[in-house]
């Protein structure tokens, strides 16, 4: 890269305004020389992950969305709530960089060994902002790919391989045997059945209808329930007595899903007890919502006794709690079984310029399963 390169890129922007006004736009801002360690990366993939959605789109209301700017540099605007402002008082009028992460080819490196490297290397990024044509990061933040893995395979490196990995770390730290998961047949999802299938892991999947259920059975699931059935209750609680299952992720958030978890755990653990409590099994049954699907209240019919827990679980402290050696050994492991184990699938491949494009923020924020769309901030420009 010359030096001429490092005086402007398109980063895609969020900004909630105090008026109720929501803007995403693409901003031109600077490409920062790198620093000893650091490293400057052309960004190619990242992905539009769940965890991104909040910070982009917040609470808005894209249906009716309007599109102005030019044809190069795009802003589209939506309303916000009175309630929405309020609850968004920590950002308003700040305009916010976008994506977890992402990954592409090192173009520069600063004066440290360790910079140098990594030039011309392809690398997953973890950091934030990775909806940029081009990211400075510290060289503690990559992840050098295989050679045999593009861009886009890698740009899914951290926040789903890691979750679904963390998932059974907690898992075994908690003293549980086999998982519940929701969303079970996302990306995330299917990477922890492949896991859990390797390793021997009793899992119970949770879907919401026959084709997700299809898309994982092909994968080998053995305990697959399905919401939209009549017999879904009894289902889930024969899986979780089959499994023994006592610890469940949940992505969908709201509703009454994390309570039915909790009470076909408490029922699946009263097939084989043998004296009545009145509070209950004194197995501790323990859920975690990690994710936000459903934005309605989580409701709780407290038919589960009195040995129960529920609470949120995210992957930055859970990667705090293990610590850095144990962090790298993960990372080290994603990279080996990139195109295997955490091989990760996509819908559509959109530039910077096509995800500020009404319809098409109509079609990513569904966050429908199997419709994962992947930002190539670089596509077109």
């Amino acid at each position: 890269m010359n030096a001429q390169n490092h005086l402007s890129f398109l980063q895609l922007r969020s900004l909630a305004k105090k008026n109720g006004e929501m803007e995403l736009s693409l901003v031109s801002t600077s490409i920062p020389m790198p620093g000893a360690d650091e490293v400057i990366v052309r960004i190619e993939a990242a992905p539009i992950n769940p965890s991104d959605l909040g910070l982009l789109l917040a609470n808005a209301d894209w249906s009716r969305a309007t599109l102005s700017g030019t044809a190069q540099q795009p802003i589209v605007t939506a309303a916000l709530s009175a309630n929405a402002v309020q609850a968004l008082a920590a950002r308003i009028d700040i305009s916010m960089p976008v994506g977890n992460e992402g990954a592409g080819l090192v173009t520069e490196g600063g004066s440290s060994q360790a910079a140098q490297a990594l030039v011309g290397k392809t690398v997953a990024v973890l950091g934030g902002a990775m909806y940029s044509q081009y990211r400075c990061v510290n060289v503690n933040q990559c992840l050098v790919l295989p050679e045999s893995a593009s861009a886009a395979d890698g740009a899914s490196c951290f926040v789903n391989p890691l979750t679904a990995l963390g998932m059974i770390g907690t898992m075994r730290r908690e003293g549980h045997k086999a998982l519940v998961h929701t969303a079970a047949a996302s990306n995330l999802g299917q990477m922890l059945n492949r896991l859990c299938l390797a390793e021997q892991i009793g899992l119970v999947n949770i879907v919401r209808k026959k084709e997700q259920e299809d898309v994982l059975k092909a994968a080998g699931a053995l305990h697959v329930c399905r919401t939209d059935s009549a017999t879904f209750l009894k289902d889930l609680t024969d899986a979780l007595a089959t499994t023994g299952a006592t610890i469940g992720f949940d992505a969908i958030g709201g509703g009454p899903l994390a309570g039915q978890i909790l009470g076909c755990m408490e029922a699946a653990a009263n097939r084989s007890a043998t004296v009545y409590s009145r509070y209950g099994s004194t197995t501790h049954k323990q859920v975690y919502l990690y994710g936000s699907l459903d934005m309605t209240p989580t409701v709780l019919n407290r038919n589960y006794g009195m040995a129960w827990g529920i609470g949120g679980w995210l992957l930055t402290p859970y990667i705090e709690k293990i610590g850095p050696l144990a962090f790298q050994e993960l990372k080290e492991r994603v990279a080996r079984e990139l195109k295997t184990t955490f091989a990760s699938h996509y819908s559509k491949v959109i530039s910077l310029v096509e995800a500020l494009q009404p319809d098409i923020i109509a079609a990513y924020s569904r966050r429908a399963t199997g419709q994962k769309y992947l930002v190539n901030p670089n596509k077109g420009l």
